[in-house]
C-alpha cells in the first residue's frame, strides 16, 4: 500500500474526511475508489458514496475478496444511511464471513453491527438483540466500541429500559472521547440529550404533562391504564392489547380516555371513530359492534 493511500485512511480514521480526499481525489485505482467512497460517505453524499464503492468492489474484483467485503460492508453502511433496505442481507453476511476468515476482526464487527442497525431501523428488535450479543466488543478500537455502545442504548431505548440505555450511553461516551472523532462524539452527546428533553405527552384529566422517556418507562410499568397513541394500543402494568390493525376500536378507547372520567356522547363517538359529521343508522349499529 502506498503513502498516499496509508495518509488517506489514517485521515478517514480520525474523522478527516477532507484531509483524505486531498490525498486520493484524481485517483481511479481500487483501494484510491473505496477511500474516496468512504470519504463522500462521512460528508454526506450517499449517493456518489455508494457509486464509488461499487466501483471499487468492481474493480478489486473476486481475487482480492478481502477489499472487495470491505467494500460491501462500507457500502452497506451507506445504503443503511440512505434508509434503503432493498438489498439482500447475505451479502453482507457473507462479507463478514470473509473477513473473520481474515482474521479481520473490525471490519467483520462493523458488518454485525451494520446489521443490528438495519434489524432495528426495521423494527425487528429480537433479531437484533440477538445479533448484538454474539458480538464482543472488547479489546477493539474506541470508535467500533462506540458504535457498538450506541447501538446497544437504541436497542435498550426501543424497549424502553432505560436505565440500560444511559449505562450504554455513559460507555459510548467513554469510548468516543477515546477515539477523538468529533461526528462520533457529536452523536454521541446527542443521544445522551435525548433522554433528557420531553419525549411524550401525559394527558389526564388533571391537564397535560410532559414526559422524560424515564417518566414514560415507569408510567407504562404502573398499574395505570395507559391509552398509547405513540404504539396504538392499550396496557396496564403488564397486560398489553395491541390496537393498530383495529383502527376504530382505538380511536373509541381514545376518545373515551380523553373525555375520562366524563361522559361523551354516542354522535362525538361516532365522529372521532368513522370521521362523519352526519350519522345515520348504519353508523350506529357499527358502534354498537366495535363498543
Amino acid at each position: 500500500m502506498d503513502s498516499l493511500i496509508t495518509a488517506s485512511a489514517r485521515a478517514l480514521a480520525a474523522g478527516d474526511a477532507l484531509g483524505a480526499l486531498k490525498r486520493v481525489a484524481l485517483r481511479k485505482d481500487p483501494p484510491a475508489l473505496a477511500l474516496r467512497g468512504i470519504a463522500m460517505a462521512q460528508l454526506g453524499d450517499h449517493p456518489r458514496a455508494r457509486e464509488l464503492l461499487k466501483r471499487a468492489a468492481r474493480a478489486f474484483g473476486a481475487h482480492e475478496e478481502l477489499a472487495q467485503a470491505r467494500c460491501v460492508v462500507a457500502e452497506a453502511e451507506v445504503a443503511m444511511a440512505m434508509r434503503d433496505f432493498a438489498g439482500s442481507p447475505r451479502a453482507l453476511a457473507a462479507a463478514a464471513a470473509t473477513l473473520e476468515a481474515h482474521a479481520d476482526t473490525a471490519n467483520a464487527l462493523q458488518a454485525w453491527l451494520i446489521t443490528a442497525r438495519r434489524l432495528l431501523l426495521l423494527g425487528r428488535l429480537d433479531e437484533a438483540a440477538a445479533v448484538l450479543a454474539k458480538l464482543d466488543a472488547r479489546g477493539l478500537p474506541p470508535s467500533l466500541r462506540a458504535v457498538a455502545e450506541l447501538t446497544s442504548a437504541e436497542l435498550a431505548l426501543r424497549s424502553l429500559r432505560v436505565g440500560e440505555a444511559r449505562m450504554a450511553l455513559a460507555r459510548a461516551h467513554a469510548a468516543a472521547e477515546r477515539a477523538q472523532v468529533p461526528a462520533l462524539m457529536a452523536e454521541v452527546t446527542e443521544a445522551r440529550a435525548a433522554l433528557d428533553r420531553p419525549a411524550a405527552r401525559r394527558l389526564t384529566a388533571g391537564g397535560e404533562q410532559a414526559l422524560r422517556l424515564d417518566e414514560v418507562s415507569a408510567l407504562l410499568a404502573s398499574d395505570a391504564l395507559v391509552v398509547d397513541a405513540c404504539r396504538r394500543g392499550l396496557g396496564a402494568g403488564e397486560q398489553w392489547r395491541p390496537l393498530a390493525r383495529r383502527p376504530v376500536l382505538f380511536s373509541l378507547a381514545r376518545s373515551l380516555a380523553e373525555a375520562w372520567p366524563g361522559d361523551i356522547s354516542r354522535e362525538a363517538l361516532i365522529e372521532s371513530a368513522f370521521r362523519t359529521t352526519r350519522p345515520d343508522e348504519t353508523h350506529r349499529a357499527r358502534l354498537r359492534v366495535e363498543i
